[in-house]
């Protein structure tokens, strides 16, 4: 025998077994039990939300012989007919497959007739908003006025096409998403008939997945359970299988993001990327993540909204206590628009790249939210004690008086005299160049080299990776300095310096490379 799938399999026979649409069920079977039958009846609602299933238990109900409460017995004669679709008072059509005029017509003209052996004939229009306007105009006057003995029933994802004319005839019902937990229950519930050992977490995992359709997590519940068949269906097992990420990478990605390493963030996208998961998938749950961290900034009392386990419930608002609800929201936009992006996109991994460079970079972006992640960007860099250089302005040091701040927006007057540690440094930099390894070797190759406080070395590197490298991540100016003393014979320390652009180093410092050039090319004279 074939095997059948499970949103066949468990689709539901009677009202009772409906789940989600109480408000739509107990209408129809009130009307059912008082004998106040419409002849016309909307139901509108996203995919797998069980319009069609409950238009055939509406049928089975108004045609039972024997009705209980208002719901079909599924034992009398004219159920059992209408299960097994051998009935002739039950007509589904599917309005994407016969849209015309002239199938309408043959409605109407099959209408004339009463039924052969029960009370109603019921016609299952699925997916309506398909039909011409032709076939809705000939729809119009039959549908306005039917025969006693004829219920029509019209199914619909998307309830704005269909002519307001029509609305007006229909007693319209809207189905409403499923909630996770009624989905999981329903999951668990089948499970246990099936005899199929289930994490909670995986079932939790999968509706959630599911967007509100019943249908559509037990099509992915019936993925999971194909591919692991015979085994306990884990939540991990579940990830595999719909090449989902699990919840603690988001964790990593933002605390990378918030760190504005871009280095951190490409290398987590490629461990996702070589352990299969779907990347559009990736973005929206990402992109829920956002969502659940701006919901627990905004409110105390979110529990509710936010389906996640108790465990991490309490890592979540850690980390929505780590960056500004700006912050949050400029995220949310830049993947909001990703995602819309990335459905048709042959590159998807770049396009996720570039939005992970955007959320690290603001300075990348001129809108009002980036222009705030700058500002926040330059208080850490004061708070910390580094120096600060704004685009057309000399290198400003935190802390300092007024008049310092003032002196500091003209260009520094030239050292009288060039300390020997550091001009031996200077000299042999294309020598120190060569011994760096990568990254090094090409961020101080494109540094520029100036004179600090104390007569230190400064190394002016620009913002960006440069910067975030040297100044952001520990270690790498400790390895630089050791590079500089090895090479010179004795001690040499360094201080790092970042600038916008180049053009801001030649404006605003003294370029110790260019003066020791001058210096030699005089002696040669």
């Amino acid at each position: 025998m074939s095997y059948t799938a499970l949103y066949r399999k468990f689709r539901p026979d009677c009202f009772e077994d409906v789940k989600g649409q109480e408000h739509i069920v107990t209408t129809l079977r009130n009307q059912i039990k008082a004998e106040r039958i419409g002849h016309a009846y909307l139901f509108c609602g996203t995919r797998g939300t069980g319009k069609t299933t409950v238009a055939k238990i509406f049928a089975k109900a108004v045609n039972c012989e024997h009705p209980v409460d208002g719901s079909p017995c599924g034992e009398c004669a004219s159920c059992r007919a209408i299960a097994a679709g051998a009935s002739m008072n039950v007509i589904e059509i599917d309005a994407a497959s016969n849209n015309g005029v002239d199938n309408i017509r043959e409605i109407v003209d099959e209408v004339a007739y009463s039924p052969a052996e029960g009370k109603y004939k019921v016609y299952i229009i699925d997916e309506v908003h398909m039909l011409s306007i032709g076939a809705f105009n000939a729809l119009l006057k039959t549908l306005e006025e039917p025969p006693s003995y004829v219920i029509f029933i019209l199914a619909t994802t998307e309830v704005h096409k269909i002519p307001i004319t029509i609305l007006s005839r229909c007693q319209r019902y809207d189905f409403r998403r499923i909630t996770i937990d009624t989905i999981a229950a329903r999951l668990r519930e089948l499970m246990e008939t099936e005899q199929i050992r289930v994490e909670e977490k995986a079932l939790r995992y999968v509706a959630k997945t599911a967007d509100g359709s019943m249908r559509d997590a037990l099509s992915l519940l019936d993925q999971c359970i194909a591919f692991h068949f015979g085994q306990e269906l884990t939540y991990d097992k579940v990830l595999d299988v719909l090449g989902a990420v699990d919840t603690e990478v988001f964790g990593r990605l933002l605390r990378y993001v918030l760190a504005r390493d871009v280095s951190g963030c490409i290398g987590l996208l490629e461990e996702i990327v070589m352990q299969g998961r779907e990347l559009g998938q990736f973005v929206t749950d990402f992109t829920w993540y956002l969502r659940n961290l701006l919901l627990l900034q905004s409110s105390d009392h979110v529990e509710d909204v936010i389906d996640v386990s108790s465990d991490n419930l309490v890592r979540l608002r850690e980390e929505a206590d780590m960056i500004e609800t700006d912050a949050v929201m400029r995220y949310i936009r830049i993947f909001s628009e990703l995602s819309g992006q990335i459905r048709y996109a042959s590159q998807k991994r770049i396009l996720i790249e570039i939005a992970l460079v955007k959320l690290c970079r603001p300075d990348m972006e001129k809108d009002y939210e980036s222009v705030v992640e700058r500002v926040r960007a330059v208080e850490e860099k004061i708070e910390n004690g580094v120096a600060v250089v704004s685009a057309g302005a000399g290198y400003a040091v935190p802390n300092e008086d007024s008049a310092a701040h003032a002196a500091a927006k003209e260009r520094p007057p030239l050292p009288k005299a060039i300390p020997e540690d550091v001009q031996a440094v200077v000299d042999r930099w294309q020598t120190i160049v060569g011994r760096a390894s990568m990254p090094m070797k090409q961020y101080i190759r494109d540094a520029g080299l100036s004179l600090g406080r104390d007569n230190k070395l400064m190394l002016v590197v620009e913002d960006g990776l440069a910067s975030d490298y040297f100044l952001r991540q520990e270690g790498h100016k400790e390895l630089l300095e050791q590079l500089l003393s090895e090479t010179a014979g004795r001690e040499i320390e360094v201080t790092i310096q970042s600038v916008p652009d180049k053009d801001t180093f030649e404006k605003d410092y003294v370029d110790l490379s260019q003066m020791i050039r001058m210096d030699i090319e005089i002696e040669d004279e």
